[in-house]
């Protein structure tokens, strides 16, 4: 029988025994019509001996906005088609620059389809999901784990697997819906962007009735379902963004709204460097790049 210290060995060799491959590309047909325009070398600067790029040169700002702005880019290629210009999951690569997208939520609720789904749509982004890491590395499935070991060790393995994956970027990251639950965890969500997926618990419950979930086996699961929402809910709703998904929606639908989301919370939440920039230049001021 593995033991918690096996389990954890396991979580510790995540990194260097999963294969971090791109997911393959699978997509509706989109016709990238996108203007891009020249730029001058980025200046390569030293700072504590590593050498970086000035996050201020006209290099590191790719000049993508929002396509959901630019009501163009959102129409037919041609009569012909009902392709669009360009899929505006495209657009989160550059304005994103690596940063990671986490997602957070309920078990059913969709993380793990939605965020591959996303993924899959971005095409540089690769997806991860941290209970499929942990059950590849542990070579058990998650009731097993929970059974064999008990909640408390699942837990701290989650948090190892964390620990690896946050170290890369380009990822979308489904997490565990209690991983929200240790505080040390945030801190390593919050090198990203936390999308809260928010699901009504009945709405979960249709989907995953039947299965071997082992918080729900219970007399009522339902009742427990909602239970565990509510103690959950507050740590949820400190997520950057949260999207609301109902039963009508399907995954694609959802992963729409996830897109439109995260452009929009970008056009909100802009670096300080293009704020002052911004500023600079409606003053009359040059930016010296």
């Amino acid at each position: 029988m593995t033991t918690p210290r096996q389990t954890l060995l396991a979580a510790l060799l995540v990194g260097a025994a999963f294969s971090f491959a791109p997911t393959p590309l699978h997509q509706p047909k989109y016709h990238a019509y996108v203007t891009t325009r020249s730029t001058p070398p980025n200046r390569i600067l030293s700072a504590g001996g590593f050498e970086w790029e000035d996050p201020t040169s006209d290099l590191a700002d790719p000049g993508v906005e929002n396509p959901f702005k630019n009501p163009d880019l959102l129409q037919p290629a041609d009569d012909d088609s009902d392709a669009l210009k360009i899929d505006p999951a495209r657009l989160l690569s550059p304005r994103l620059r690596g940063c990671n997208v986490y997602f957070i939520g309920m078990m059913g609720s969709g993380k793990s389809a939605i965020g591959d789904a996303l993924a899959r749509r971005m095409g540089t982004y690769n997806f991860l999901d941290t209970d499929a890491i942990l059950e590849r590395a542990t070579g058990l499935m998650i009731p097993e784990i929970f059974e064999t070991e008990g909640e408390a060790a699942f837990r701290e393995a989650e948090a190892q697997v964390l620990d690896s994956v946050h170290a890369h970027v380009r990822c979308v990251i489904s997490t565990g819906g209690g991983l929200v639950c240790r505080l040390a965890n945030w801190s390593k969500l919050q090198t990203g962007l936390v999308v809260y997926l928010k699901v009504d618990p009945e709405v979960i419950m249709k989907r995953i009735e039947g299965t071997d979930r082992p918080l729900l086996q219970t007399d009522n699961p339902l009742e427990t379902l909602k239970k565990l929402n509510e103690e959950r809910k507050e740590r949820y709703e400190q997520a950057y963004i949260t999207v609301e998904v109902d039963e009508t929606m399907d995954i694609q639908m959802a992963a729409d709204a996830v897109i439109r989301a995260l452009h929009d919370f970008i056009d909100n939440n802009p670096p300080a460097w293009k704020m002052a920039k911004a500023k600079a230049q409606a003053d009359g001021l040059d930016w010296v790049n």
